[in-house]
């Protein structure tokens, strides 16, 4: 009875909450409101017709490129493996969702972080990586060479800014499980209120928003897909389903690294407990607030050039990341 318990909550985590269901959700909620407070930003009113202020014209999008739209095949094209690769990218996000206390089935085990790093910061890029070289097209080519280009730099600089509250919330508070996303996320808070480790954690969070600003190919990173020079970049051969897919690999991406940037740097619901009215309503703050911070963002730059990009990444997330993490390791020798 208790192994059919265990199995039914670990498939309600996968396909409802916090799994596919919810992050699919929360991805058109994320899309509704980047276009809502981007509109806003410059004049504009943004989605307005389905659903409640427009809350609906996301979904309504992509079920259009899903039911409506056709979906164009070359003759040396290979969509279904494409297809194959976007099932495997979001299967790796959702799997990921169940290190975080949000889910109601909780894995934890000493260096989980680093299955974390494989789902989201391997598996996801090598999904878009596939699906962006399915098509034979010179302007995807520009355009996923210049995606590897930014995720070369953004994906290790993730890690080194990942790296910093795991490993002062293991070393200087004993977590209980070493090395956890969870422990850390309900550990991490007391970061905040010591000096000396207040100004590493600063770094380290600025760090982890630009990696995700490049990540998402939000300008000014929208490099690979720079319209007015190579049409679409990754995109330009992709049409009705595929396209679909590939647009919700990316938010759900975006989705799932808010979610953990908000538990791993920021604490979540805490100090308030998870399942309280404040904590939730802390978690829901917070979460919207880096989103604001991504979309503000987004509205106020234009495009930066590849070499600009690059040298924008190293300044404002390599070196505090990596300064951050070096201090770090400095505090635990002599404490």
């Amino acid at each position: 009875m208790v192994g059919v318990l265990e199995s039914l909550t670990l498939l309600f985590a996968l396909a409802i909450f916090p799994g596919l269901v919810f992050i699919i959700a929360l991805a058109i909620f994320n899309d509704w409101f980047e276009r809502k407070v981007e509109a806003r930003m410059q004049s504009r009113m943004g989605p307005t017709y389905v659903g409640p202020a427009g809350i609906l014209q996301p979904l309504a999008d992509l079920l259009k490129l899903f039911s409506a739209k056709e979906e164009i095949r070359q003759k040396y094209s290979l969509l279904d493996v494409a297809k194959v690769f976007a099932f495997l990218g979001i299967g790796a996000a959702v799997a990921s969702l169940l290190f975080l206390p949000l889910s109601p089935y909780r894995l934890s085990a000493p260096y989980d972080f680093l299955v974390y790093v494989y789902l989201c910061c391997v598996w996801v890029p090598l999904a878009l990586f596939i699906i962006s070289i399915s098509v034979p097209n010179p302007f995807t080519a520009l355009g996923t060479s210049r995606l590897l280009s930014i995720l070369t730099v953004c994906e290790p600089t993730y890690f080194a800014s990942l790296l910093v509250p795991i490993i002062l919330t293991t070393r200087l508070f004993r977590a209980q499980v070493p090395y956890s996303i969870l422990s850390t996320s309900k550990l991490v808070i007391n970061l905040w209120t010591y000096p000396y480790t207040i100004p590493l954690m600063i770094l380290a969070t600025i760090a982890a928003i630009v990696c995700l600003q490049a990540k998402a190919m939000y300008p000014p990173y929208n490099i690979p897909e720079a319209e007015q020079e190579i049409v679409a970049g990754p995109l330009t051969e992709l049409s009705g389903p595929m396209l679909g897919l590939t647009k919700l690999l990316h938010d759900i991406d975006i989705a799932v690294s808010l979610l953990f940037i908000t538990y791993v740097y920021l604490g979540g619901p805490y100090p308030f407990p998870h399942l309280s009215l404040p904590g939730i309503a802390v978690l829901i703050a917070k979460y919207v607030g880096l989103l604001f911070v991504l979309t503000t963002i987004k509205a106020s730059f234009g495009r930066f050039r590849i070499d600009q990009g690059i040298k924008s990444i190293l300044k404002y997330a390599s070196l505090p990341a990596t300064v951050s993490l070096v201090v770090a390791n400095l505090i635990i020798m002599f404490t």
